[in-house]
């Protein structure tokens, strides 16, 4: 088996999509060795923000000396991003190893697990195998049946900004979202939440107070931006002040007070993280693909956002950081996603519109979002292949305008490919 082929046993079309319930990764595990129980974790879920988080989270851990795992979905630019210790991603070889190690044992199960409980076994095992201090694990989806949930008592259990996505599996309103993430908090534990409405908070609240959870909420009140440009912002939350992140937009500064507490709630459980590597991890994190600038002329900006909240996040982004600027957006969506709200906030501050589709079965074709966008009043081209929408925009921009990539994270790998391509 090489990589290639490790990856294509993982993404094979016999695993089933997405299907509730521990007991497939439990046993899976457990034919493995449970690894899952040899590991300390920082377990964040969350609707928007999760992985943002994570990687501040993981940059402090790795900046404070210990051998630090990162668990993120979905992946950006290659597989490999997903699982990482030290910032590296997981090797060819290793990834082989794992597979090949678990590929038996999973075609064994009367019941096959699905794609995510594959990849989350495989991870437990490769950090264990690196002999990591901490792992800083995110949710797939939701929180009480997501496969990562299968892990002892975590350090700190993180509830990141919550939101209405994945309605059809986790509940229609915002409470019922929170009750299904609050399912990571376990007994005696620790947790740290997102600041949110009366009713979340009072949610997490009562599920604290029946596990015995010590519940600790993010201190967004001190928080103050100092100044802000196209390499990062500097701001001020609690006793921390001039801290610096290049990551881009105000909801940054909230994920940071989240990172924050998270930092302080390990310290006190007896984790040795000083304050100048607090300064040192939030001033290297890197995470892609959020407001992400990966060209200068034009501005060429990646972002991932896709659902009603990543889109208020990125309309005022585009208000602080492309004031003046003419903005063209390549973007594709999912069919299944509701890009009439979607697009409607972006539209005044978007000079034309360039569709692609993108590389996923649920796509919604180009043609089909164009002629909704123009119908809506907005000005829309749509392009066959994604590198000659990469294309046009560019073409549109030209050398002073800037260049805005959301709607879907599927589209991003080809994009910046075609963009790499160019030169």
């Amino acid at each position: 088996m090489n990589a290639q082929q490790a990856i294509e046993y993982i993404h094979s079309v016999c695993w089933k999509g997405s299907i509730p319930g521990l007991s497939r990764t439990f046993e899976l595990l457990q034919k493995m060795g449970n690894p899952q129980n040899d590991l300390k974790f920082v377990h964040i879920a969350g609707t928007n923000g999760k992985g943002s988080t994570a990687a501040m989270t993981a940059s402090i851990l790795r900046k404070a000396g210990y051998r630090t795992g990162l668990y993120t979905s979905p992946y950006i630019y290659t597989f490999h991003e997903r699982m990482q210790v030290d910032g590296c991603m997981i090797s060819d070889e290793e990834l082989v190893a794992i597979t090949e190690f678990v590929k038996p044992l999973a075609d064994s199960m009367v019941e096959s697990p699905t794609e995510f409980e594959l990849v989350s076994c495989i991870a437990f095992e490769f950090f264990k195998r690196r002999g990591c201090d901490i792992v800083v694990l995110e949710v797939g989806m939701g929180g009480a049946l997501d496969s990562t949930n299968v892990i002892p008592t975590p350090e700190v259990a993180v509830i990141t900004n919550i939101g209405l996505d994945h309605t059809d599996y986790l509940g229609s309103t915002l409470e019922e979202i929170a009750l299904t993430k609050a399912g990571i908090f376990k007994e005696g534990g620790d947790a740290v939440i997102y600041r949110g409405t009366p009713s979340v908070e009072a949610v997490f609240e009562k599920v604290c107070n029946e596990k015995n959870v010590k519940l600790k909420k993010a201190d967004f009140d001190s928080i103050k931006s100092v100044s802000h440009g196209l390499d990062g912002q500097v701001f001020d939350c609690g006793s921390y002040k001039g801290l610096f992140t290049p990551l881009l937009g105000a909801h940054q500064m909230k994920n940071a007070a989240v990172v924050l507490a998270v930092i302080e709630t390990l310290t006190q459980k007896g984790f040795s993280i000083t304050q100048q590597n607090i300064y040192d991890g939030l001033a290297e994190v890197s995470w892609p693909g959020r407001f992400d600038i990966v060209g200068k002329k034009p501005l060429f900006i990646i972002d991932g956002g896709h659902n009603p909240q990543c889109i208020e996040a990125l309309v005022k982004n585009i208000a602080d950081y492309l004031a003046g600027k003419r903005v063209i957006a390549l973007t594709g969506v999912l069919a299944d996603k509701d890009y009439g709200d979607m697009y409607r906030p972006v539209m005044p501050l978007v000079e034309q519109f360039v569709c692609v589709t993108p590389p996923n079965p649920r796509r919604l074709p180009a043609q089909e979002l164009a002629q909704h966008l123009i119908n809506a009043g907005a000005k829309a081209t749509a392009c066959e292949e994604i590198a000659d929408g990469v294309k046009l925009a560019l073409e549109l921009a030209g050398e002073d305008g800037a260049v805005l990539c959301f709607g879907s994270l599927y589209t991003i790998g080809d994009i910046k490919k075609a963009l790499d391509e160019r030169g």
